[in-house]
């Protein structure tokens, strides 16, 4: 089993990104642990405020949101009962066992893999110390967690490519072969998550890769001045063409 582990600021786009999966058929949400409600009662909306209502209760902790992925071995022949019950085997261990949190089961790649959303603000606004977590607990918890539910191990291996964990090839965007906005979509669904960039120049660098790009408007328009972006479709000579999206997200909270 293989653990990664991403620190946060922005849960309404990690939320998001899990969400679309479901949405589009490669992904299901299979747990959600903590919660008030039952999880076919959670709406998005409900799922976010259960996250954003903790960050609240401490406002100094800027970086709350915790992105983890379990990833198996495609031996491994786990159903999700079993999935379950070892993600929260690994959120007792790493210390999120009462935190709230939802197991997404992702679809879309060679491999059996798992992604998990939290935060790391307790009920009595303390923070989970998130120092040095896939260290000193992670890396425990998923050799503890191989020997107890007999899975392949990530280590000691002579055929370690099939722990390659490459991010999903994205088609370019062509403006009448597929829906534009699901293409945009799923464009964005795939840089923002795997991508570092910090400034709009290095995102629209990446983006113009699958012949989109983003506009944040003129200077006196309302959406410049409230930090939105207009995604466009780019023909091969980098023109805009047809279709225009235009979506809320949190880009420059993130640069």
């Amino acid at each position: 089993m293989v653990t990664i582990i991403k620190i946060s600021h922005s849960i309404a786009s990690i939320l998001s990104y899990n969400e679309n999966k479901v949405k589009t058929g490669a992904g299901e949400c299979i747990k959600a642990a903590n919660f008030p409600l039952e999880l076919e009662k959670l709406t998005f909306t409900l799922k976010l405020n259960r996250f954003l209502n903790r960050a609240k209760l401490n406002e100094n902790a800027k970086r709350n949101t915790v992105h983890i992925s379990l990833n198996f071995h495609p031996l491994d022949n786990l159903s999700k009962e079993v999935l379950i019950e070892i993600t929260d085997t690994y959120m007792e261990k790493i210390g999120f066992s009462k935190q709230p949190y939802l197991i997404y089961q992702h679809h879309d790649a060679g491999h059996p893999h798992l992604h998990i959303i939290t935060n790391n603000i307790e009920r009595d606004g303390k923070r989970i110390d998130l120092h040095h977590l896939a260290i000193k607990k992670s890396e425990p918890a998923r050799k503890e967690i191989e020997k107890v539910f007999g899975l392949v191990k990530a280590e000691g291996r002579k055929n370690k490519e099939v722990f390659s964990l490459d991010p999903i090839p994205t088609s370019k965007v062509r403006y009448g072969e597929i829906t534009s906005m699901k293409a945009i979509s799923n464009v964005l669904n795939r840089v923002l998550n795997t991508y570092k960039y910090c400034n709009l120049q290095e995102l629209n660098a990446v983006l113009k890769q699958y012949n989109v790009m983003a506009d944040p408007g003129k200077e006196d328009s309302k959406m410049f001045t409230s930090k939105g972006l207009l995604y466009r479709i780019l023909d091969e000579k980098g023109n805009t063409v047809g279709f225009q999206s235009r979506r809320a997200i949190f880009i420059y909270s993130q640069l």
